[in-house]
């Protein structure tokens, strides 16, 4: 596998991977696995954007919704020319989930020097990521704690409007990055080890295949 990182590594110079997904699909863990392994910087626009909301007591998403284009772009896009980030790799996790945001943010980062060279999307089906939510809340019913990483995954029905927005909305970007060919699919139904390695696997075959 080490020799697949750094070709990965190579190829993708100071570039960006973005990772796409359902909700609990295992973006941010899968990224944040490819980020150590090859050296890059993860960024993930729910991080960003919960992190913001926050600090400006505002509340875009509490409820499923994505966060409206403007305040992405004025909280979001400004990551990819950060100095502290401008000789690095970047793995990003949904950066531009909403349908007409992919253009702004490939123009970002491509005038960063962040270049998108592939979007992958993490293939995992609507009852298997339902599957997953329950059994994390069982989990932490039985140890007494909460152990999702978002307040709203504790709500059915808005984690069930986060699928909505996925479909609605996201699903038109995956298809326009699968338009210029920069879409990598990856089948996330396995474990953590499963999809890291079929990750690493479609990556290094994209990587060659592209250099030439």
């Amino acid at each position: 596998m080490e020799e697949k990182l750094n070709a990965i590594r190579e190829w993708l110079g100071t570039g960006s991977i973005d990772i796409f997904g359902l909700p609990m699909s295992g973006k941010d863990t899968v990224g944040i696995r490819l980020a150590e392994s090859i050296g890059a910087r993860f960024l993930s626009s729910g991080m960003i954007i919960r992190a913001m909301e926050q600090e400006t007591n505002q509340h875009f998403t509490d409820n499923g919704d994505l966060a409206p284009t403007d305040i992405f772009y004025e909280w979001v896009l400004p990551y990819f020319a950060r100095e502290d980030l401008r000789d690095s790799a970047l793995v990003l996790s949904s950066v531009g989930r909403w349908s007409g945001e992919e253009d702004q943010v490939m123009e970002a980062a491509r005038s960063a020097g962040h270049e998108i060279k592939a979007a992958v999307l993490l293939n995992v089906s609507e009852a298997d990521v339902q599957l997953r939510l329950e059994t994390v809340r069982e989990a932490g019913a039985r140890e007494g704690q909460e152990t999702t990483k978002r307040e709203d995954d504790r709500n059915r029905e808005v984690f069930e409007k986060r699928i909505r927005e996925f479909n609605e909305k996201t699903i038109p970007v995956i298809k326009h990055y699968q338009q210029l060919g920069l879409l990598v699919q990856v089948r996330a139904d396995m474990d953590r080890d499963g999809v890291f390695a079929e990750l690493v696997d479609k990556l290094y075959e994209f990587a060659t295949r592209k250099s030439y």
